[in-house]
């Protein structure tokens, strides 16, 4: 792969490669001004929501955080080296988690039945996070990755291969840039990163190599490790990926390409784990969080109470898409490859609501107003070309009515329906704008759906 000898030499290279299929694309240059000016590829703000699978070594302890080799060797703090001294022998490594990640109940087709029950429209699966584990057979990473150690097997042509077969899901995979204890890392560290004995031998290849294998759409950057852009190399490596990688059309890419980037250069704004503002930002963004408050990765030591409930996750979906943004709802496997039944029924709930509400969210624009100024939880969607707006409401009023504030309603124009039920509501319009809708007096068993409803208005301002 010769654009990998030198560092610098690489950003030339890129740029006198033959033009691939799509030579009458627009050509992006390794710079942030021209990178930034990319037009994300439509789907990606059509889909709104989306998994995050957060997968590795790290689901063996399972317990406290898949951070859990930072914390335990790095920090040392007392509960993670307590947990190992009362469970392990004294000379037991992170290492020897590695033949314990077994996923020998892993079945991709399950987990793609599962993901696609979801209602989701992507899906982000964690090829290798900051302990550097690879879910492929890297050639980078000798020894510690998926298809030398634990499962023997390449997890992500499995998952990539399930997904596309049996969904509409776009795949997309998760890559941390650093990882906490490798030598040449800590070597480039040390000398503070002057040197690039790390991206240029490791990191650099291995994106290449992952991304003409599996053609990910979405490639979910991570871990600078404190380094900046340039000690990755990252704009020569985006300028391959959208102009002669083979998913230049499609990929979509984050913010986290090193430090000082996020929020700022990229692909879509991601700015920190689970950002929400509650307001309308205008550069597309995306809200990752995780089902289990306290970690991304699988923990035996979580309660009920530290999942969040499904009534919280479809008002993190409802905020989310109303100000702009894309929700990535994160599960966490077990070391066996079970999607544990709590992930899999929120997943499930979640589809079984967007069945019915989907429309107010899928393909959406924000509207002139997110959420309704004097009812609480009500937030706004709408498509313009339909002259749709949805007012998508969490709370269902013990008077029937509903108070909008926002949309400025016209008689013999504007029609209200709720979605799931189907009949034209009746509403009164208030001045100097709002409108007050009565709705249907229906039992529990008739409800369209449960956790949050969603009014169509047509017609309204």
């Amino acid at each position: 792969m010769r654009s990998l000898e030198l560092p610098r030499l690489p950003l030339l290279l890129l740029l006198l490669l033959p033009q691939g299929p799509a030579g009458g694309a627009a050509r992006f240059d390794p710079t942030w001004e021209s990178l930034d000016a990319r037009q994300l590829p439509g789907w990606f703000d059509q889909a709104k929501f989306g998994i995050f699978v957060h997968w590795g070594v790290f689901s063996v302890p399972s317990f406290g955080s898949e951070w859990f080799w930072w914390y335990w060797q790095k920090e040392k703090i007392p509960k993670y080296v307590d947990f190992m001294k009362n469970n392990y022998p004294p000379d037991f490594t992170y290492a020897d988690f590695g033949p314990q990640f077994t996923a020998k109940f892993f079945d991709a087709n399950q987990w793609a039945d599962i993901l696609q029950a979801s209602g989701a429209k992507y899906i982000v699966l964690t090829s290798k996070h900051h302990e550097g584990f690879t879910l492929w057979g890297s050639k980078y990473s000798w020894n510690w990755n998926a298809a030398d150690e634990g499962p023997k097997r390449d997890i992500v042509k499995e998952l990539a291969v399930a997904i596309r077969n049996r969904t509409d899901l776009r795949f997309g995979l998760y890559y941390s840039l650093f990882e906490w204890f490798h030598p040449l890392f800590l070597e480039d560290e040390s000398r503070l990163f002057q040197t690039q004995q790390f991206p240029v031998s490791k990191m650099l290849p291995e994106l290449y190599e992952l991304v003409n294998t599996y053609q990910p759409e979405i490639l979910w950057s991570d871990g600078d490790g404190g380094a900046p852009d340039t000690y990755w190399n990252s704009t020569g490596f985006l300028a391959w990926l959208y102009n002669e990688s083979p998913v230049r059309d499609t990929v979509v890419t984050n913010d986290r390409w090193g430090a000082g980037s996020i929020c700022k250069h990229g692909g879509y704004y991601t700015c920190s784990d689970r950002y929400n503002p509650g307001y309308l930002l205008l550069h597309k963004w995306e809200n990752c969080m995780t089902i289990d408050k306290f970690s991304w990765g699988y923990r035996r030591n979580a309660g009920i109470s530290d999942y969040l409930t499904i009534e919280e996750l479809v008002k993190q979906l409802v905020e989310t898409v109303s100000c702009g943004g894309n929700l990535l709802m994160n599960i966490g496997p077990t070391k066996d490859g079970i999607i544990s039944p709590i992930f899999e029924e929120r997943l499930r709930q979640m589809g079984t609501w967007l069945k019915v509400n989907g429309e107010a969210i899928y393909e959406t624009r924000a509207w002139r107003s997110q959420n309704d100024t004097v009812t609480p939880d009500v937030w706004y969607t709408s498509k313009p070309k339909s002259n749709l707006v949805y007012a998508l409401f969490l709370k269902w009023p013990t008077s029937g009515q509903l108070l909008l504030d926002q949309p400025k309603a016209t008689l013999g124009a504007t029609e209200v329906k709720l979605l799931g039920h189907g009949q034209p509501l009746n509403w009164t319009s208030l001045e100097p704008k709002g409108i007050t809708v009565e709705l249907p007096h229906l039992t529990f068993h008739q409800m369209p759906c449960e956790w949050g409803w969603a009014l169509a208005l047509s017609n309204v301002t």
